[in-house]
This record gives C-alpha cells, sequence and structure tokens, in this order.
C-alpha cells in the first residue's frame, strides 16, 4: 500500500509541477489557459476560480497530464480573442511557454535537494571498507580504514567529501564518464596521509549497477567486523561467540572489516562440508582464540558457510548539513550533474556504449518510491528530486511528441524564418511517437526482467 501510495503522490507532484510550469508562463505571456488537467480518464474533481478563464481537472489516472490553450489549430478563435491564442504569439513567448515545463521539474529538483541539505541527513562517513580482490581499488593500494577527505577527478581540484555518498556518486560519473577519480586520504590509525588515482576512465562501463562497484571495488563503507545477535543453538553460540566480540582473525588472516569477516565465513566449507577455523577474537578489552566451525548450507547452486549470527556493525555516521546559501548551491549543482549524467547516459545508449537496461519504466519507479518512502521523508525527498530530474530532461530531448521536439521546430523557424509545413510535421509526430513507445518497451521490458529475475 505504501508503494502504490508513494507512487501516485510522486508522479502526480511531478506532473502537476511541470504542467504548472507550462500553465504560469502562458498566462504570463498573455495566452488564455483553457484547461490545466492532471491525470486523465474519469475527472474527480473540476473547479474553475471566480474570474478565472481556466478550468481546473484531476483526472483518475496520474500517467499525465496537459494545459490546453487557446489556439486556432485547434477550434475556430472569436476574432476578438484572436490575440489570445497560443499560436498568434511570437516565436519567443511559444518557445518560453513549452520550456517552462521542464525548467520548473529541473527547479523543483534544485530545491528538493536544497530542503535536504537544510534539514540535515544521517549518511554515512566516508570511510571505506576493505576493497573487492582484483579490483581497481586494490590495485591503486587501498587496504581498507581509510577516510576520503577530499576527491575529484584526475586534473581537477579536488573538494571536500561530506559522506560516503559523495564518494559513491563520484565513483558513478567517473566510471560512466570516463574520468579517473583522485581520493586524498587519512589513513587508519598508524598510517600517514596519502592520495590515490582511481584509473577508471578505461572501465567502458556500460552500467551504474552493483558489478560496476564490485569492478570498482569499493562497494560499502567500513562496517567493523563485530558479532551481532546470536541466533539459540546456532553454530556461533555452539563455538562460544557472543554478541560484541570483535573479530581480528581467521587462521591468522588479519580482518579489516564486517565484509570481509561475511565473505570468510561463506568460504568456510569444502566440498560442501564445514572447516573449522581459529578465529581471534577481542572481547572485554582481551584477546581470545576460538575454534569456529560454520554450518553448510545450499545457496542456489553453491554451498557455503553460516554461523547463524549478525555480522558486522553499523557504519560510522555523520549528519551532512548546509547553510541556506550554501544548501541552495549544492543543491543546484547536483541537479546539474544529475542531468549532465542522464543526458550522457542517454547519448552513449543511442550510440551503443551504454546499455539500454538503465532505462526504467513505471514499475521500477513504483519500487523504489515505496523503498524511499519507507526509509523516510528525506530518501523519498531525495528520490523525488532525481525523478524531477529526469522527468525534466527526458521531455528537454528533441523528440518531436516532447518538449523538445517543439523546441526544436521553433529553432527551425527562428532560423528560416518559416514555421515547419504541416506534412513534416506529421511525419515527425508519427516518427517520435514511434521512437517513444520503443524506449517505453524497453523501459517496461527491463522493470519485468528486475522484478521477476
Amino acid at each position: 500500500m505504501l508503494t502504490v501510495v508513494a507512487f501516485i503522490v510522486a508522479l502526480g507532484l511531478l506532473i502537476a509541477i511541470h504542467e504548472y510550469g507550462h500553465y504560469r508562463m502562458a498566462v504570463a505571456c498573455g495566452v488564455k489557459v483553457l484547461r490545466f488537467s492532471v491525470g486523465f480518464g474519469h475527472t474527480l474533481l473540476r473547479w474553475q476560480p471566480r474570474g478565472s478563464a481556466t478550468e481546473f481537472v484531476l483526472g483518475a489516472f496520474p500517467l499525465g497530464g496537459y494545459v490546453r490553450m487557446l489556439d486556432e489549430r485547434e477550434a475556430p478563435v472569436d476574432p476578438k480573442e484572436r490575440h489570445l491564442a497560443f499560436n498568434t504569439q511570437p516565436l519567443r513567448s511559444r518557445a518560453l511557454i513549452v520550456a517552462a515545463g521542464p525548467l520548473a521539474n529541473l527547479l523543483l529538483a534544485v530545491l528538493l535537494y536544497a530542503v535536504v541539505n537544510w534539514s540535515g541527513v544521517q549518511l554515512a562517513s566516508p570511510v571505506l571498507g576493505r576493497p573487492v580482490a582484483g579490483s581497481v581499488a586494490e590495485g591503486a593500494g587501498l587496504v581498507g580504514g581509510e577516510r576520503v577527505e577530499r576527491a575529484g577527478f584526475a586534473g581537477s581540484e579536488l573538494q571536500p567529501v561530506a559522506s560516503y555518498e559523495d564518494v559513491r556518486w563520484l565513483l558513478t560519473r567517473g566510471a560512466l564518464e570516463g574520468h579517473d577519480v583522485r581520493l586524498a586520504l587519512v589513513g587508519r590509525p598508524g598510517h600517514a596521509a596519502s592520495e590515490v588515482v582511481l584509473p577508471l576512465a578505461g572501465m567502458e562501463a556500460r552500467d551504474a549497477d552493483a558489478q560496476l562497484f564490485e569492478r570498482i571495488g569499493i562497494v560499502t563503507p567500513m562496517s567493523l567486523p563485530l558479532i551481532g545477535d546470536i541466533s539459540p543453538g546456532s553454530a556461533a553460540e555452539r563455538s562460544g561467540l557472543r554478541a560484541g566480540d570483535r573479530v581480528l582473525s581467521i587462521e591468522g588472516q588479519t580482518l579489516v572489516d564486517a565484509r570481509q569477516l561475511r565473505e570468510a565465513i561463506r568460504a568456510s566449507v569444502r566440498e560442501g562440508q564445514p572447516l573449522s577455523k581459529n578465529w581471534r577474537i577481542e572481547r572485554a578489552g582481551e584477546q581470545l582464540t576460538l575454534t569456529v566451525r560454520p554450518e553448510a548450507v545450499q545457496q542456489g547452486e553453491a554451498v557455503i558457510g553460516r554461523i547463524g549470527a549478525y555480522v558486522g556493525a553499523a557504519p560510522e555516521m555523520v549528519t551532512v548539513h548546509y547553510g541556506p546559501v550554501e544548501g541552495l548551491w549544492q543543491g543546484l549543482v547536483r541537479t546539474w550533474e544529475v542531468s549532465v549524467l542522464t543526458l550522457r547516459t542517454l547519448g552513449r545508449m543511442v550510440i551503443g556504449e551504454a546499455s539500454l537496461k538503465n532505462l526504467s519504466g513505471p514499475l521500477t519507479i513504483a519500487d523504489y518510491a515505496g523503498r524511499s518512502a519507507s526509509l523516510g521523508l528525506t530518501q523519498y525527498l531525495v528520490f523525488l528530486a532525481l525523478i524531477s530530474v529526469s522527468l525534466g530532461v527526458l521531455n528537454l530531448l528533441p523528440l518531436p511528441v516532447l518538449d523538445g521536439g517543439h523546441l526544436m521546430y521553433y529553432l527551425w523557424e527562428g532560423v528560416t524564418g518559416r514555421p515547419v509545413s504541416e506534412a513534416w510535421l506529421e511525419r515527425l509526430q508519427r516518427a517520435g511517437v514511434a521512437v517513444l513507445a520503443l524506449m517505453m518497451s524497453i523501459a517496461l521490458f527491463n522493470d519485468l526482467s528486475r522484478l521477476l529475475g
């Protein structure tokens, strides 16, 4: 139920803001707006403010909306009102009205990001966990436990890092945009400060998925290898482990973080049989050695080890909070970065350098809406900002059925001095519908593959 409500609220809000941008700019340019509608199908609510020429409508299906303006191309117009028709407006006004919808979505994203920045949010500290074996991060010399103080693309000025999410976002951009990433680090106790370069430019990344971060090697923030709640009768209880124990090493191999410990437990089997291993642990300031024999559990086609206990402590958290001006500026920067990354990814999909799996449809959006809402208001606002950017950028694409397509027509008119002919408009509209239908089909296929896979 939460997923459905979160999805409807998100879609309704973003569509309403988009159409409101068109509406406000039309009114500002002196165009008569006949109807402002959010949603299609059966009318749930209809009202018309006193003295207003606009009818406001709320439809049953919040999968779109429209602003209907007075226009001689759609219906006869009283000569007395011809100056209020959209098609009689100067080129500049028509372009502003069309562009106002996507721009409203981008401005909403800036505001949402700013609200999150102003209110403050608890995020994981920028302390790196143990890198994946054989990954780019391990090859660069990372061992786990390093705190990232500043970061940036190679050749550019390094910027302060507030949270692990900042690191993850920079890595995503670096891999997808083809930039090496520089990290200025403060090492673990006893280690000097240092700087490393992660060579991501040659990765040829196609998807921003879990496999990408496995290849980079930075998967999770630092989580201490602690033993949490233990199930009664489990292998952990039989071995003498207690909640709060910190695992220092297994068979002499030093452990840095919880991910490394989990991998060691999973690998404690041979030919389907569990292996007993010596664990060095710290308990109440004292070091002990225990012999731990996990249980062998079938998982898919593999047999793995499990001890029946929660493994790993919560990562160190930090409250990220910005002042009024800096918070707004950071919201603008993040909106710009997400917009550029979205455009570049779409462009790379067109030329085959990025996977079409990056396209998502309504099912994935609904799923993410429910998940983000369950995590709290802050995460839901971040989700709304991301979708608002996507909606704004998508509508600016030069496809004839989208706002960007109309802006393309106006660019032609501005250059040649004459509008696109009716014959070409019809051809381009058909082509635009075909391309959009293809994109929607791919997105829906990706949705079903993610949810059913």
